[in-house]
This record gives structure tokens, sequence and C-alpha cells, in this order.
């Protein structure tokens, strides 16, 4: 039996490319970044006064590193914060901005943020924050409106992410930028889902900080990036030593710091890609299975989210039983985003959506990757649609009813969202 991973929002298959990069690192140049010299009283770290050749080899490979993953989003090296992944990014973010600002107490961010901002908006909230939770439309498309009414002199930070990880819904998030600097506020932005999928130059927007995952863009887990627009108030969120120009203590992780920046460099690479063979693929599977699935519906604005994600709700029918007889033709996707698949709740964004009972129980995530095959699409087009059926005709016979619904779901117009 052939797997089939179609859960590239959760995690990536890493590169091979990434994978040969990042090895000698682990086995050969195991060196400290930070191998320093206590000489005259000071600490010397640099690349040029290292006291010995494996210190300097990690150091070196590191620099490269952080111009590779700058070089990606339009940021300058200097801009750029290695962290352990997206959720040290947002809480570093968060927290660096509050703590460099102590007189506001006003936090802004949306109702469909991935847990990584939402839960640290809510702890904060229980320790004296303002928090507005923004809604969004039918759409998942935020009102900029009411973002504008909802900046105050106290707002401290506006946090909203850059492409929602469940339905990928993309922000207008240079226009938010705008907003929230007239406002004479900062912006923090959660790009983990959009980083690699969609071209990004942050030399061309207002955004003053941005978070990356190495795992979502087919690197390796446990590294990530935090950009940082020079001139940012930001207190340390991690203390100890000198790393990372004193802005994030902790021995380099240097094996995954150097798969980061290989797999930003492919990223680059494989945007076209991106946005041209997996975009028709996404495509073609949400086509063949809205056609062939009675009661199915796109969750989200089809015109404005990443190019390979789509989330689907069957209706009448339990997103686990589908994902359990999909798993067991050897299909993998996602009933949602991977950090609270553990949850018997309903998705929180689909819920804010406000997408109906009936369907936002049996909604399933599809995200594609460049590593997807058309023969893939084509298998799950004509597997899913008797996965569906059958479970159809168990929850109706459960119900007492003889059949299952005769007419496929009605899909109504799109309307245009607010930009």
């Amino acid at each position: 039996m052939k797997n089939i991973y179609l859960d590239n929002n959760a995690t990536t298959q890493i590169d091979q490319h990434v994978l040969a990069a990042m090895t000698p690192y682990l086995k050969e140049f195991y060196g400290n970044a930070s191998s320093m010299h206590h000489f005259g009283g000071q600490l010397r770290h640099r690349i040029d006064q290292s006291l010995h050749y494996y210190g300097r080899r990690a150091q070196q490979a590191l620099e490269a590193s952080r111009a590779q993953a700058a070089k990606l989003i339009g940021a300058q090296p200097d801009e750029i914060i290695f962290t352990s992944g997206g959720t040290e990014s947002d809480n570093t973010a968060i927290h660096g901005v509050l703590a460099s600002r102590p007189d506001k107490k006003h936090i802004i961010t949306s109702r469909v943020e991935h847990p990584a901002v939402r839960a640290v908006c809510r702890l904060l909230q229980t320790r004296g924050y303002r928090l507005t939770e923004l809604p969004v439309d039918a759409l998942g498309q935020l009102d900029l409106k009411q973002l504008e009414e909802a900046i105050t002199e106290d707002t401290a930070l506006v946090t909203i992410m850059y492409a929602n990880n469940e339905t990928g819904v993309v922000f207008p998030v240079d226009q938010i930028a705008r907003i929230v600097h007239a406002k004479d506020c900062l912006f923090h932005c959660d790009a983990v889902q959009a980083v690699g999928k969609l071209p990004i130059d942050l030399q061309q927007t207002e955004i003053d900080l941005l978070s990356i995952s190495g795992h979502k863009l087919h690197g390796p887990k446990g590294i990530g990036v935090l950009y940082v627009r020079r001139g940012t108030p930001l207190t340390p969120f991690m203390v100890g030593g000198h790393q990372e120009s004193g802005r994030r203590a902790g021995t380099e992780n240097v094996a995954g710091i150097v798969a980061i920046g290989q797999a930003c460099e492919l990223a680059q690479t494989y945007m076209a890609e991106e946005n041209s063979r997996v975009r028709r693929l996404r495509d073609k599977l949400e086509t063949g299975l809205l056609k062939h699935c009675l009661d199915a519906r796109v969750n989200g604005d089809t015109a404005h989210r990443l190019p390979n994600t789509t989330n689907i709700s069957f209706e009448f029918v339990e997103g686990e039983a589908i994902l359990l007889l999909m798993d067991s033709l050897g299909i993998a996707a996602s009933s949602g985003s991977a950090c609270t698949s553990g949850s018997l709740e309903p998705s929180h964004v689909l819920r804010a959506m406000g997408v109906p009972f009936t369907a936002v129980h049996g909604s399933i995530r599809f995200s594609l990757s460049r590593y997807t095959t058309e023969e893939e699409v084509d298998f799950v087009i004509r597997e899913m649609p008797p996965i569906i059926q059958r479970l159809r005709e168990i929850s109706m016979f459960s119900a007492g009813k003889n059949s299952a619904p005769q007419a496929p779901y009605e899909r109504k117009p799109q309307l245009d969202p607010i930009r």
C-alpha cells in the first residue's frame, strides 16, 4: 500500500539536500559556535577571534545560514534571530515587545490565530493585559476598519497571522502593517504557514516582527527564525549567555540552523512550482471532491489563500471517522491544527467563521507539497467518495433513516472579502 501524505501544514518531509547539509554539523563540525576566550577581562567570540577551528567553522556556518534566511524574506542578516521553532518565535515577539513597552497594556489579535499566539495572549489577559480578539467573516477574513478602531494609545502590539494554518486564508498583512504603524503601534506576524509558499519581501512592508518555523518548509523540527526589523524594541525572552547578539540566549543549534538556511534557499528555488504545479494539484483535488462527494463545501476565502491548502467539510459525518478510513488506505490528512488534534473540541477557526454545526465536525484539511504527485491526487479523488458514502449510510442508519441525502451541497456564491 502506497502512503500518501497530505498533511504538510502540520509538518513537511525533510528535503534530502537539507539533510545532507546539516549532517556534517552533527558528525564532523560539532564545535560550539559561541566558543570564546576570556582575554583581558573581555569575552571574545567573533569569527576572526575564535581560538580554534571547530568554533570558527560552526560560527561561519551559522552566519551563512542567517544570510540565506534573510534573503528568502527580503531582510538583513542582522535582523534574523534563530529560535527553537515557530512557537518560541511567537512567544519571543509577544513577550519581548510587551516587556519593552511596560506602560502599554493592550494587545490585539484575531480569533483564528494558531495556539502559539492565541494561548499566549489569553495567558497575558489573566495577568492584567486587555485583549481584543478581532472576529472574521464567513470567508475567514478580517474587517480592517474594526482593526483600525480597536487600536488605542494603550495598544502595545498587534499580532495577526499571515496565513491561516487550517483554511489557508491569507490576510492582507501589508495593509494591516500600515494601519498599525499609522497608529504608532508595533505589528508581529506569525508567517509560519506562508514562508516558502508565498513570495515575501519585508523591505516592501512595515511588518516589525515575523515568525518562521523550519519544519513547515522541508527543514527539521526544533529550529525557527524570528525576524526583528532594525530599531524595533525587543526585550530578550530567553536570557543567559551572549548568543544571537544578546537577543536569545542558549548554545546555538548549529546543525538545525544550517538546515533551515538550506531549506530557505531551496524554498526560493521551488517558489514558482509551489504557486503553479502544487496549486493546480490542489485545485484538481478540491474540484474532484466537491463534484463526487455529496454535501461537501470549501471553508474559507478561495480567492486569497495558500496555494497548497484546501479545507473541505463533508456534512453529516465525523472528521475523525473520515481520517480513520483514509488512514486505512494510506492517506494522511488532518481535521484541523496539529497542535489541537488531541482535543474533541471543534475547530476554533471554523467556529469563528460561522461554519454550520453539521459541517464543522466533518472538516478535513488537505495540504499538499512539492512532493505531492498527480497520481496521489487521482487516488484520493477516487477513494474519498466511497468513504463519505459509507459513513453517511452508517450515520443515517443510526439516526433511523433509510438513506443519505440525495442532493449535493448547494454552494452559495462567495463575496469579495474586505481587503
